[in-house]
């Protein structure tokens, strides 16, 4: 069943091409549940085979994610926390999810919207405490984009390198979050330690 999943997801993307990427990765980034692990490294997958570009895969994959992000960017800024506590609990983000998502971007402040790109269960919510909140739309791009890209580019190395194998880039995955914690602890401790000097 899981390998049947596999071969739909890619031959989805083989006819919807880099837009299909794009689309995906956008719905990925908002409010739906659509894991980006689907999406990507069965692209890196073709990619490998000589049947898509790998550097446009990864670039549709990381404007996909800044598209969905600016979306929930926006619905934010324009409507605020009592719209998303409202109504987030329709799209599967209920109180206690928007609540550990703003918790961490005011402990992390703007350079959460780079971390919470890296990790499960906030990449998909970050950018809303950051619309709420108001953070400068420059930034936010900057810090979201670039923070994409290095979760894009983690998933086609996966892809790439492992196939069309669902279990084997399900374990690489769960291996790449090791490095990608920790990476993200170095990250936060540079930023606070470079905002203290300023300070």
């Amino acid at each position: 069943m899981v390998g049947q999943i596999a071969n739909f997801i890619v031959n989805a993307i083989g006819y919807g091409g880099y837009t299909g990427i794009f689309l995906l990765m956008f719905l990925e980034s908002t409010f739906f549940p659509f894991p980006s692990e689907v999406v990507v490294p069965p692209a890196a997958y073709l990619a490998a085979k000589g049947k898509m570009d790998i550097a446009l895969v990864i670039l549709s994959g990381s404007l996909g994610s800044l598209f969905g992000a600016w979306f929930n960017y926006w619905l934010s800024y324009k409507f605020g926390y009592p719209f998303l506590l409202k109504y987030g609990k329709y799209v599967g983000l209920g109180k206690k999810g928007l609540d550990r998502v703003d918790k961490f971007f005011k402990e992390h402040g703007e350079i959460s919207t780079f971390i919470g790109r890296l990790l499960p269960g906030i990449r998909q919510y970050i950018s809303l405490p950051a619309g709420v909140a108001r953070m400068n739309f420059f930034r936010f791009s900057l810090f979201t984009f670039f923070g994409a890209l290095i979760w894009v580019c983690v998933l086609a190395f996966v892809g790439f390198s492992v196939g069309n194998n669902v279990q084997l880039v399900k374990k690489m995955v769960h291996e790449a979050y090791v490095y990608i914690i920790a990476f993200s602890v170095i990250v936060v401790g540079v930023y606070v330690m470079i905002k203290r000097r300023r300070a």
